[in-house]
């Protein structure tokens, strides 16, 4: 296999239009620390375009016809798929066992879920198995949708198989309720699969995400360590704008919003931190 010269040195204005075209277009950011890790995903995907520096494939991504279905790529590579079923279960459960009975005795009738960057769809699946393992689904409408920028993401989440790993924090006896195990992995029962809905959302793009975050609910998790201050700062504006009141926004554990601009209250609600819009 070639590698371009650059892949082991990348000249900084080489980097840094490239850099600053990835987070205009997709949101993610990279340092100069990151340098080397960007220069080794993207290295594939300017060889196999027949390029053999990466100026010349930031002018093709920013001003050739064909560049704008590279970034469905881009998106693939550089997007972290990482995750598994109840990540940060006080978060969920503080959902589950707090807020949806809250919003039930206020009389709501319908709620509105949104898991954004749900990578492979073991989050907003998560959420499915707690809200079926507490009988919510005969009690309210409620609509739970996943949504990622990578499209092999999103096809994994669709086709609902997962690793072992993926169900490292599951009870045996939830695993034996909820999935069957296959020669690929353990596939999750279709009920509770078709709950969720799966959508291909660019999180900064307002218009790709707008009726989304018309949710009572977003979960938001470890998706603004990707993304620098001016991103998440915009973000953060989309969901305040459009969600609804009140509403409640989850993030990472290691993610603070402390610095933005928002009108969000930041509150403990069962052991799990949330920002409440009221």
């Amino acid at each position: 296999m070639r590698f371009f010269q650059e892949s082991l040195d990348f000249p900084s204005n080489s980097f840094q239009l490239l850099r600053d075209l990835i987070k205009e277009n997709i949101g993610i950011y990279y340092d100069e620390t990151k340098k080397d890790i960007l220069a080794d995903k993207l290295t594939p995907l300017a060889l196999e375009r027949g390029f053999n520096n990466f100026l010349d494939y930031y002018y093709f991504l920013k001003y050739d016809s064909e560049g704008k279905e590279e970034w469905d790529k881009i998106s693939d590579v550089l997007s972290v798929q990482e995750t598994y079923f109840f990540r940060e279960l006080d978060q969920l459960k503080a959902l589950v066992d707090i807020l949806i009975p809250s919003l039930y005795n206020e009389g709501k009738k319908s709620i509105k879920i949104w898991s954004a960057g749900c990578a492979t769809g073991e989050e907003p699946l998560s959420i499915a198995i707690l809200l079926n393992e507490g009988s919510w689904f005969q009690k309210l409408d409620i609509s739970i949708y996943g949504s990622d920028i990578s499209i092999s993401a999103l096809e994994k989440a669709q086709k609902g198989i997962y690793r072992e790993r993926s169900l490292r924090n599951l009870s045996v006896d939830l695993i034996n309720k909820y999935f069957t195990k296959e020669e690929n992995g353990f596939r999750i029962n279709s009920e509770i699969h078709k709950k969720v809905i799966w959508k291909r959302a660019n999180l900064i793009k307002e218009e790709e995400i707008k009726d989304l975050a018309k949710s009572d609910v977003i979960f938001c998790r470890n998706v603004f360590i990707y993304f620098d201050d001016s991103t998440i700062q915009k973000v953060l504006k989309i969901f305040e704008e459009n969600m609804r009141n009140p509403g409640y926004l989850f993030v990472g554990v290691s993610e603070s919003l402390i610095r933005f601009r928002h009108s969000f209250n930041l509150e403990i609600i069962g052991g799990a931190f949330v920002y409440v819009k009221k």
